[in-house]
């Protein structure tokens, strides 16, 4: 490392006694040296010197001033031998100084090296006679050399981030340099930027493709019940959206510790390609037990991997916007449950028939899912290792009972979505197609507006509260729709805008609710895994019910809608005393 000679630097000391300008006569370079003087001579100085001096060496991003402490010490206990590999790598110990010329590599470490003159030899290029009075510029060991870069003066942190980036071993490193920073890892949520837009654009396209394709199972159920799987009942066909759903929710519950260590993108990759195998596959199909494998298991499966993703990822990158971005993410499945049901409905009855009216399906599912499998990054990898599954999440009462709401939610929510064509078929109400439509239009502001509210205004548990309810009356109300399209049709949009709310606003409480953002992935498959449960009870006791009584299940959905109510309530009301709790003992608090 060639020196470039610096005279604003030395200067301040030059005539002093800690800056040597005269030949080094006294010294045999091994550590015999003379005590420094204020004479002419001015040699150089002894180790010894530094300790009984108060002159410290100028330390870039920690001397911000760039003049000599005032009153660091070199015999204080801090300061550590340290390694000699490269510039700044650790903090500064004491060691004798040379001068050495421009173009002229330092030595390694202090003391004498084969191939370096002695100083006193005459003529070389340590003999300041020869080179002038004022001699060459201090030249320090490798890790400690003086000269200064533009980085060093304006990037304050320089210091730390050359420092980390280095490869040590442990043991030669001081007590600070090994300390683990305070606090979430990575810091605080930036709120915003490309690289955070970027996770909500693939998080859409991920509820696109599970969510999307499970609000789209309607016009499938219709088709199977009345083409291809006539001799199903409805409520055994209903098992096939079913059990996509199930394994959609439930899988989380083994993938979201895979997302907490830090590999969403292995969980991307993965559920892509499960979700369009199993699209393509349920393309051949014929027989109902392969619809259970391909369309039912392998979609559902797939699905769970993109699911956990989607809803897990965005927490990282946003704090003050969290519920907004989690609704416009989720908006991609009610887009997604506009856009499959038409082509599908549009493409079947040509000749090109059912088998590529889902493999267009396909084609779409993979153009798009190629967006997050490029986009989704992890903000920051968990330091050091952690546990897979994290067993005191279970005992936190506020989440306990969310897990409950979530539970009857799933139970009674998707009826609608599975049997309101079929509805509006045996009524003879007409557009029995587009009343599923119509769901998932009226979904796509439920996802955006009560989650922007619930970011700006109030509580996500206040808002899913109140969203949840107005979908209990709506449900009680859809027993009075039996004769008028209007009125269903009206009667859609507002289900779907206030059902929509459920599945944006169920993730967006579940992270306020959550102190570690680390665990997150751990969280939300717990409590998809309660909403499993509920779908897989769902949607098979609806399609039993309604063939004989469509008040029946219109009823079911709403009770099982109404208990969903009273236990948001209730975990309102439960994460309340948690904070009172917490702010007894003195523990920080996020409070709205």
């Amino acid at each position: 490392m060639a020196h470039a000679r610096d005279d604003s630097f030395h200067s301040p000391l030059r005539g002093t006694p800690y800056h040597s300008r005269g030949p080094s006569t006294a010294s045999d370079w091994n550590g015999n040296f003379d005590r420094p003087t204020t004479s002419g001579s001015n040699g150089p100085y002894h180790v010894s010197d530094f300790a009984e001096s108060r002159r410290g060496l100028i330390l870039p991003g920690v001397n911000e001033s760039y003049r000599p402490a005032s009153s660091r010490r070199y015999d204080d206990s801090e300061w550590r031998p340290s390694p000699t590999q490269g510039s700044f790598s650790n903090l500064i110990s004491p060691t004798r100084q040379a001068f050495l010329p421009d173009g002229t590599t330092p030595p390694a470490s202090p003391g004498f090296h084969p191939g370096f003159p002695r100083p006193e030899t005459p003529g070389s290029p340590y003999d300041t006679n020869a080179h002038g009075s004022q001699g060459w510029p201090l030249a320090v060991p490798a890790n400690v050399a003086h000269s200064r870069s533009p980085s060093d003066l304006n990037n304050k942190t320089s210091y730390h981030d050359r420092f980390v980036a280095l490869p040590q071993d442990e043991d030669s490193l001081p007590p600070k340099a090994m300390a683990k920073p305070p606090g979430p890892p990575g810091g605080p949520p930036p709120d915003g930027g490309t690289t955070a837009w970027l996770q909500v654009l693939g998080g859409y396209f991920l509820f696109f493709n599970t969510w999307g394709l499970i609000n789209a199972f309607g016009v499938f159920q219709t088709y199977y019940k009345g083409t291809l799987l006539t001799s199903n009942s409805n409520s055994s066909i209903s098992w096939i959206g079913t059990l996509t759903s199930f394994f959609l929710c439930a899988s989380p519950i083994s993938w979201g510790p895979i997302f907490d260590v830090g590999n969403p993108r292995i969980l991307v990759l993965f559920g892509s390609c499960s979700v369009v195998f199993g699209i393509m596959m349920t393309s051949l199909c014929t027989e109902y037990w392969q619809l259970i494998l391909a369309q039912g298991i392998c979609c559902g499966i797939g699905g769970g991997c993109l699911f956990i993703t989607a809803t897990s990822i965005l927490p990282s990158y946003f704090s003050s916007k969290r519920a907004l971005v989690m609704g416009i993410s989720a908006s991609g499945s009610s887009l997604g449950g506009v856009v499959y049901p038409i082509i599908f409905t549009y493409v079947q009855p040509t000749q090109l028939g059912f088998g590529w009216a889902v493999r267009i399906i396909g084609f779409i599912a993979t153009l798009t899912l190629a967006i997050p499998c490029i986009v989704i990054k992890p903000r920051v990898r968990p330091p050091g290792r952690r546990k897979i599954f994290d067993a005191s999440i279970l005992k936190e009462v506020p989440f306990q009972i969310m897990n409950l709401a979530t539970f009857f939610g799933f139970v009674g929510q998707y009826i609608p979505y599975f049997f309101i064509e079929q509805f509006a078929a045996t009524h003879d109400l007409g557009l029995e197609f587009w009343m599923l439509i119509f769901l998932n239009i009226g979904s796509i502001p439920g996802r955006i507006i009560p989650s922007y509210i619930g970011d700006k205004y109030f509580h996500p548990l206040k808002v899913l509260a109140t969203t949840t309810a107005s979908a209990t009356l709506l449900a009680f109300c859809w027993i009075a729709i039996k004769d008028s399209t209007a009125g269903l049709i009206v009667w859609c949009f507002l289900y779907g805008f206030f059902s929509g709310a459920f599945v944006s606003l169920q993730g967006a409480a579940v992270a306020s609710m959550t102190k570690d953002l680390r665990t997150i992935g751990t969280r939300f498959g717990i409590n998809m895994f309660a909403g499993a449960l509920g779908i897989l009870i769902g949607s098979p006791v609806g399609g039993a019910i309604f063939p004989t009584s469509w008040p029946g299940a219109q009823s079911f959905c709403g009770a099982t809608l109404a208990c969903a109510t009273a236990c948001i309530v209730a975990c309102w009301f439960a994460w309340q005393a948690q904070l009172k709790g917490e702010a007894a003992t003195g523990e920080k608090l996020e409070m709205r």
